[in-house]
């Protein structure tokens, strides 16, 4: 639900030195580096937004969308858990209502619990103040009703799709948004890909400072997460939470 990302992964794709409307788009040019995006991290960073860390320290923040949940999410967190690896959970309003226990569980295991609208709609179409304030605030009430704390205001625009505006808005309400630096195609439940190209994507393009985006749906995710995060250990990477990274960008 969370990921109809387009053409993220368009090599040729030509980066811009601004923020552009529409899609979040990722340009891989170098082994080992970030990924050129359409927004540079500097300029990301007046907006209280990132994608990833300018660092040559080797650490990694993983996050996870979630937009539904469809069996997959024990798994994973079981993999995080044995790892000691802190994770960010994007969630929408029908994960918190049909999913309330993983929602606790994963506060009860260290993680974070992010705001991805409470409907999912295409935020950049947004372009009234209300509207945009009503999608995050409205899975801000269900999250405290919930838990019985209030939600911390990290953000996630649904599918990559964002405005200037949008980002001004979200920093108004105080939040802060965070895009990737690296995903794969790991959405489409009649089409999972195979550990192999789960790999593939995942270690050939680990750089340091990585913001990593899966969803909590794909059952593939849910298979190799423990090998994967096994595997960024023996490369020297370090897990860390997108708290350390706001901490470190101060």
């Amino acid at each position: 639900m969370a990921g109809r990302m387009g053409a993220m992964f368009t090599s040729h794709q030509k980066a811009v030195t601004a923020a552009a409307d529409g899609n979040w788009g990722l340009s891989f040019q170098q082994e080992g580096q970030p990924p050129v995006a359409n927004a540079t991290m500097d300029y990301l960073k007046q907006f209280d937004s990132y994608y990833a860390q300018k660092t040559p320290d080797k650490v990694l923040y993983l996050t996870f969308d979630a937009g539904y949940e469809n069996g997959n999410t024990p798994a994973i967190l079981d993999a995080l858990k044995k790892h000691n690896a802190p994770a960010t959970f994007f969630v929408v309003g029908n994960y918190i209502e049909t999913a309330p226990d993983l929602v606790k569980r994963m506060i009860a295991e260290g993680h974070t619990v992010g705001n991805h609208t409470f409907h999912h709609p295409d935020m950049s179409k947004m372009s009234s103040k209300d509207s945009f304030e009503k999608e995050l605030k409205d899975l801000e009430t269900l999250y405290e009703k919930t838990t019985g704390q209030p939600m911390k205001k990290y953000y996630r625009p649904p599918q990559g799709k964002y405005s200037e505006a949008n980002l001004q808005m979200a920093k108004d309400m105080g939040y802060k948004t965070f895009f990737w630096s690296l995903a794969y195609v790991d959405w489409y439940q009649d089409k999972q890909p195979s550990k192999e190209e789960a790999f593939k994507k995942l270690l050939g393009r680990i750089h340091p400072g990585a913001i990593i985006l899966l969803h909590s749906t794909s059952s593939t995710n849910a298979q190799v997460l423990d090998e994967l995060l096994t595997k960024y250990e023996e490369m020297g990477y370090k897990f860390k939470s997108l708290d350390q990274l706001v901490a470190e960008q101060k």
